[in-house]
């Protein structure tokens, strides 16, 4: 085996591959970023994802520290808990291209999900 072939197995161990065990590491590890995450910075990230989603236009973390509304976190562990808290409170829903690709350099341009704000957001805003 040379140092960059991967270990093949034969069939899935047993265990490794289960939907709801993956979905509740996910959501106990978004869980632990937001307990983790300063409360200054997410005040300050959730009115950025706020202001993108009234604009009905698909964007990503990246275009909130482009334009200024968002630092960079401590931690690039704290977008996942932000995006998916205001995904749940019906700001934001996945953009219909869903995802593209980052624009941040750090992640060289890995694949990233776009957010659009939900329409009954839009509309509760605008009024």
């Amino acid at each position: 085996m040379t140092a960059t072939s991967q270990l093949q197995f034969p069939a899935p161990i047993t265990g490794t591959v289960d939907p709801a065990a993956g979905e509740t590491a996910k959501r106990t590890g978004i869980a632990r970023a937001v307990a983790a995450t300063p409360a200054d910075w997410a005040d300050t990230c959730r009115a950025a994802i706020e202001e993108m989603a009234r604009r009905g236009q698909p964007f990503q973390a990246a275009d909130l520290v482009a334009e200024g509304l968002v630092d960079e976190p401590d931690s690039t562990a704290r977008w996942g808990g932000a995006f998916s808290a205001a995904a749940t409170m019906g700001v934001i829903q996945h953009a219909p291209t869903d995802t593209t690709k980052s624009k941040r350099a750090t992640v060289h341009r890995s694949l990233c999900r776009q957010w659009i704000g939900t329409p009954e957001y839009r509309t509760e805003a605008a009024a």
